[in-house]
């Protein structure tokens, strides 16, 4: 294993564990008001990007599809995600979670007509059948708001992977114009601005004295570690590993989601999260896994 095929694996781990991180903070703290620190914390560190000449170089149309890349992609994923995770298991959200790249194999289908391949249609398909493993194990549990599980949670955490999906699809088109960090800046501007209308409230009225310090250091890690680090860890890693295989890394989503929820949440896995880790897993080694090609014989 290269150096940066490492880095593409310590990018899913920081985002697999902040999916477990997302629901220790919102335990205590209003989704709203973390959506909102989440995006102070990370414009804090990317504003000298936002330089004035290089923001009028940027195109009105590339404009409208970094605005649709923070409606979905930063502020529809944030509260999603993180209200999703306040309802179900860091286990299953991390699940959940690992189907994105099937999901942008299917919306590449229905919205770009990549017609995708037998491999990329099975990888497809093992992917519903893992979500719709966790959500008819959940289902007669939803009406109990005791348990671990529950239905409305993770149809939040899908919404929020057809978000992300959807922000995948939309920078494909600007990569070839923007720098990817500049892409990250300029989207997190328009996802701070989406949010203040939501966090201000929960910012003026919220009992911070409840809060016990450790979690506002998780705060900060996971604006820095969601917004920043993980990004820059994929975008470093992914230069230099085919596209093919770096499918197979995201596989290490769900795994580092379920430690953080086994270690420090004390959550148990249950039979239909290994199944529909399983049916995930294989789903993204078949997608990745290169054509063999046999040469022609010579007549």
């Amino acid at each position: 294993m290269n150096r940066y095929s490492l880095l593409l694996i310590v990018s899913m781990l920081l985002v697999g564990s902040n999916v477990g991180i997302g629901k220790s903070i919102v335990a205590f703290v209003p989704v709203p008001l973390f959506a909102l620190l989440r995006f102070v914390i990370a414009m804090a560190v990317l504003w000298p990007l936002l330089r004035v000449s290089k923001l009028r170089r940027v195109k009105r149309g590339e404009w409208l599809n970094l605005f649709l890349q923070a409606l979905f992609g930063t502020f529809g994923f944030t509260l999603l995600m993180l209200n999703g995770v306040h309802r179900t298991s860091a286990v299953a959200a991390g699940v959940i979670t690992s189907t994105i790249p099937a999901v942008v194999a299917l919306f590449s289908w229905l919205f770009l007509k990549e017609r995708p391949d037998g491999r990329a249609l099975a990888s497809i398909a093992l992917a519903i059948i893992g979500v719709v493993a966790i959500n008819l194990a959940h289902a007669d549990q939803a009406a109990d708001t005791a348990t671990e599980g529950s239905l409305a949670g993770n149809l939040m955490v899908l919404g929020a992977v057809c978000c992300e999906s959807l922000y995948v699809i939309l920078s494909r088109r600007l990569t070839q114009t923007l720098a990817p960090i500049d892409i990250c800046a300029y989207t997190h501007l328009f996802g701070l601005l989406l949010m203040l209308p939501f966090g201000l409230t929960a910012l003026v009225h919220f009992d911070y004295a409840g809060v016990p310090a450790g979690v506002w250091w998780l705060v900060l890690w996971y604006g820095l570690s969601a917004s920043i680090f993980s990004f820059w860890l994929w975008m470093k890693g992914i230069r230099h590993v085919p596209g093919s295989l770096a499918g197979v890394f995201s596989a290490v989503l769900p795994v580092a989601a379920a430690g953080w929820g086994i270690v420090f949440l004390g959550e148990r896995p249950t039979l239909a999260h290994g199944f529909a880790l399983a049916c995930v897993v294989v789903g993204i080694a078949l997608a990745s896994l290169k054509v063999k090609r046999v040469p022609p014989v010579a007549s």
